[in-house]
């Protein structure tokens, strides 16, 4: 039997930008999303983040890209539509969505408030929903979602810079609460100064806390401490540098996803320290044992939040004021965007403003 056309799939039309293959080029692509269920929240997509983890979906760099794929995890938006049973949202309420869309509902992770370690989690793209079809994200005009999924954005936050909370900001928040590095006066230090480094900068400044930003790049201190407002900046590179922060820091979140060695960031720490990664390289890193022997340091991992901790953290970020620093940019940008982010040449992160500019695109 033949296979049902994306267009054809589910009642809703939409229309978004799409790769077709590993080659990672978007271009424009209609498509349907399902009708509002008993449970569901359809919203009109305003702004979407761009996450690096976009570029390495896109083409098929984790060998586990579905095509067609409209990327986006980061999708912010205006309720048009809520199911007879939804409970939290009405039309007309500013809403998000974050990397999951859905999830077993009944593990040990699910009854824990931990969908996002659930084993059978579904991405917001890229993935097979419970009713077999695939999942499109943010790079469109419209999403259709399981109210569970779906995140209250106060009035006070901007939507085009508040979209990459709901990727970057998780992921660093999300360590900082469970792994205790969130006490005031406390020293941490931040490993990468992109879209994730620069995020824990601004939760850990609002927690009170000390903060050191570590970089191989200099010309970035500036920014670090005059922006950002972190209180000094590391270069690794500099043997002198490092040396002199031996032992200072309770712990650090390290976001680099390219190669990098660990035991210069473990001497960083104090003893019980605590070393969390958060970036992903694709190679394995090499681990020293000896220094997490002789002062009982650790070094863990962790992967954006559940979703009341997702809606913890954007209510934070209200209270608080913190946003992404961002650079809005037009659908058909998105490509030069994929180009630009490869090369790390953006200061944060880029949000696609859908609304206004996805039809002209098409």
């Amino acid at each position: 039997m033949a296979s049902i056309s994306p267009e054809k799939e589910h009642p809703k039309e939409a229309i978004g930008w799409a790769a077709r293959d590993t080659t990672g080029v978007l271009s424009p692509f209609k498509f349907s999303r399902r009708a509002t269920g008993e449970k569901d929240v359809s919203f009109k997509v305003l702004y979407c983040g761009m996450c690096h983890s976009d570029l390495h979906m896109v083409k098929n760099e984790w060998a586990s890209s579905i095509y067609p794929m409209v990327p986006g995890h980061e999708i912010v938006g205006v309720v048009t539509e809520v199911g007879s049973k939804v409970e939290k949202f009405k039309v007309g309420d500013k809403v998000g969505v974050g990397c999951i869309v859905g999830s077993c509902g009944s593990c040990d992770d699910c009854n824990n408030n931990l969908e996002n370690y659930c084993p059978q989690w579904i991405l917001t793209y890229g993935a097979k929903y419970h009713d077999g079809t695939i999942t499109y994200g943010g790079y469109s005009d419209i999403m259709v979602t399981d109210e569970h999924f779906v995140v209250q954005i106060p009035d006070n936050l901007p939507l085009d810079a508040t979209a990459p909370l709901l990727c970057a900001g998780i992921t660093v928040y999300s360590p900082l609460k469970y792994y205790g590095l969130d006490k005031p006066g406390m020293h941490l230090g931040v490993v990468g100064l992109g879209g994730l480094g620069h995020m824990a900068v601004k939760f850990a400044k609002a927690m009170g806390l000390k903060v050191t930003v570590i970089s191989t790049s200099p010309n970035k201190k500036e920014e670090a401490i005059q922006n950002l407002g972190a209180d000094s900046f590391l270069v690794s590179r500099d043997p002198d540098q490092m040396k002199a922060a031996m032992s200072t820091m309770d712990g650090i979140i390290d976001t680099v996803s390219a190669m990098h060695p660990l035991m210069p960031l473990l001497d960083l720490l104090k003893t019980h320290g605590k070393l969390v990664l958060v970036g992903a390289p694709e190679k394995p890193l090499e681990l020293p044992a000896f220094p997490l022997l002789a002062r009982r340091k650790m070094v863990a991992g962790s992967g954006i939040g559940g979703m009341k901790e997702t809606q913890e953290m954007i209510n934070f970020a209200a209270k608080h004021g913190i946003t992404a620093d961002i650079e809005v940019i037009p659908m058909d940008y998105v490509n030069t965007a994929m180009d630009r982010l490869l090369k790390a040449d953006v200061r944060y992160r880029f949000v696609v403003d859908v609304a206004n500019t996805l039809m002209s695109s098409t």
